[in-house]
């Protein structure tokens, strides 16, 4: 006979059992509420039974996860930061090759430079345009003087206003090369300012403070643009992700006390709160008709460690482990005396 067969009777023995210890209100199979007093003997027989109130779950703690990533393409001149190394927000944790950059930025200075001496050029331009217009205007206003005393002609008036109008032409025309040669500038400077700024973003500073969690390249690759260097844990957002049903997570408030107990540390209990509870179920069909079915949906929960309290302990904050979470549903209900707040000391 196959075992598992040979282990049925013994199953049906020990539930037997069970049922008489629990009294004749346990004993009626026919009773609506038989599975509730199965649950609550199995939680006498198992361990202390939680308050009706507070539910627990498993879960895992996890950190938000920041990537360093290079803006351009290139080559990876140096990775400074280390696995599992803490550094500060604008620490510097990976320097590009830009030496391209560097010649590009030479050159922009060196239009600069020309765009400057353009302008000069302008200037003294305008300055003669202006003396040669003023001298055209002097020759016209006396032409037209001795025209009147009868001394002059009607063709040297004509002569000395044309020239006149030739002048006032040049030196619209100086002004509008000084305009072309201050925008000539305007472009070279902010070519430089784009390269300039491209040098900066060469220089690969951590966001936010942080510990590394993974180094993804090595000094010398050649990455494509926005590929990410290194990883890192902000070891200020620490929080644990768990899965209740909606008979719970509808009755959550975001703010509400919960309890961590982590599987490698189960002599502490670390408090935390309800800072996310997502919109829609998980691991259900889109649509449900019964209330079997709305029984079976399950919403995911971040219970969020607060950074006070994480920068106290920042050296044990680990992401990845697992342990148990309780919620409380009831902000009236006390917390048993083992779920109390307790921490390394």
């Amino acid at each position: 006979m196959p075992r598992h067969r040979r282990r049925l009777p013994l199953a049906i023995l020990i539930l037997s059992v069970a049922l008489t210890a629990a009294g004749p209100a346990a004993a009626a199979p026919d009773e609506p509420n038989l599975g509730g007093r199965l649950r609550a003997l199995w939680d006498r027989v198992g361990g202390k039974r939680l308050p009706q109130d507070i539910v627990s779950t498993n879960g895992r703690i996890e950190a938000e996860q920041v990537l360093v990533a290079a803006k351009l393409a290139g080559r990876v001149a140096q990775v400074l930061a280390s696995e599992g190394q803490t550094v500060e927000a604008g620490a510097v944790v990976a320097r590009m090759d830009t030496s391209e950059l560097e010649a590009q930025l030479a050159g922009a200075d060196a239009q600069v430079r020309r765009a400057d001496k353009a302008i000069a050029e302008a200037d003294a331009a305008i300055v003669q345009r202006d003396a040669e217009r003023v001298l055209a205007r002097q020759e016209h206003e006396r032409a037209a003087t001795l025209k009147e005393r009868g001394y002059g002609t009607e063709q040297q008036l004509d002569l000395r206003q044309s020239q006149l109008n030739v002048t006032e032409a040049a030196h619209r025309a100086a002004l509008a090369g000084l305009d072309e040669a201050h925008a000539a500038a305007d472009a070279a400077r902010a070519d430089v300012a784009r390269i300039r700024s491209l040098l900066d973003d060469s220089v690969l500073k951590a966001p936010r403070r942080g510990r590394v969690e993974y180094k993804l390249v090595q000094s010398g690759e050649v990455v494509a643009a926005g590929a990410p260097i290194v990883t890192l844990l902000d070891l200020s957002d620490v929080y644990m992700t768990v899965f209740l049903p909606a008979r719970v997570a509808g009755r959550l408030a975001l703010g509400d006390e919960a309890r961590i107990v982590l599987d490698p540390a189960p002599d502490y209990v670390v408090p935390a709160t309800v800072s996310f509870v997502a919109a829609g179920a998980q691991f259900t069909p889109k649509s449900v008709e019964t209330a079997d079915e709305r029984e079976k949906l399950m919403f995911r929960v971040k219970l969020t460690i607060a950074p006070e309290l994480l920068k106290q302990y920042e050296d044990r904050v680990k992401t990845g482990v697992r342990g148990l979470a309780y919620v409380r549903t009831s902000r009236t209900t006390e917390w048993p005396a083992e779920l109390a707040v307790k921490l390394p000391q």
